[in-house]
């Protein structure tokens, strides 16, 4: 499986706090996170695959090699869902937001300058395409807060030290009690709820959100909606 990737290990912090700032100034240039992830993840990439390689439903995943953003851009399909469905959510989520499935794409890809095997490719297209679903199943808008919110409550599901860089350095700049307490519930909430990225998205998608806000042992955020105010 790593045959024939060329992973670049080194952590660029100075490079990584630059990005974070620019991200900070304008909130909406996704493509910084994508800087800041790549600089700092070291061999959290790594680890983060063998992890998901080596259990039952990333095996499965990888053996059917399956496209989760091919499932997230049948709009059709997740209108179409029961309400209080994870895809139905989801798709909620994404109609208000103006946002697609494929908004991630481009941004990643612009970022991506090493070559790796199609299992380790599959694996980090999955990883980025789940970014909405995990606001849908999280309960965290796309406001500033609820993305550091996010990062956050995903930071021990990566082990990516640019995620915990950018809570640290956004948590800095928080003026408000209620807003900085969403942001230490939301570390806590991450972990202990189930990890998130072996999970069988595709077959959640018409299930009940919160049977499995239940399931997965996600906390619905409370802190959160008092930050925001």
């Amino acid at each position: 499986m790593f045959a024939q990737s060329t992973l670049d290990t080194r952590l660029r912090p100075l490079e990584a706090v630059k990005a974070v700032r620019r991200l900070m100034a304008n909130p909406e240039a996704t493509e910084e996170v994508f800087v800041i992830l790549r600089a700092m993840r070291g061999r959290s990439g790594i680890a983060l695959f063998r992890r998901f390689a080596q259990s039952p439903m990333g095996t499965r995943i990888l053996k059917e090699k399956r496209s989760l953003i091919a499932a997230l851009s049948d709009t059709a399909t997740l209108a179409a869902l029961p309400e209080g469905s994870l895809g139905h959510e989801y798709h909620r989520f994404m109609a208000s937001e103006n946002l697609s499935a494929e908004g991630l794409v481009a941004p990643s890809q612009a970022y991506r300058d090493d070559v790796v095997s199609d299992d380790v490719a599959l694996f980090r297209d999955r990883m980025r395409d789940m970014h909405d679903l995990t606001h849908a199943i999280t309960g965290y808008g796309r406001d500033p807060l609820g993305e550091l919110c996010l990062l956050a409550f995903m930071y021990s599901h990566t082990g990516n030290l640019g995620m915990a860089l950018i809570v640290l350095m956004g948590f800095s700049k928080l003026e408000s009690k209620a807003a900085r307490k969403a942001v230490i519930e939301a570390w806590r909430h991450g972990r202990k709820a189930c990890w998130f990225a072996d999970m069988d998205w595709e077959a959640m998608l018409p299930q009940q959100l919160d049977a499995l806000r239940q399931r997965f042992n996600v906390v619905r955020p409370t802190a959160y909606y008092g930050g925001m105010s």
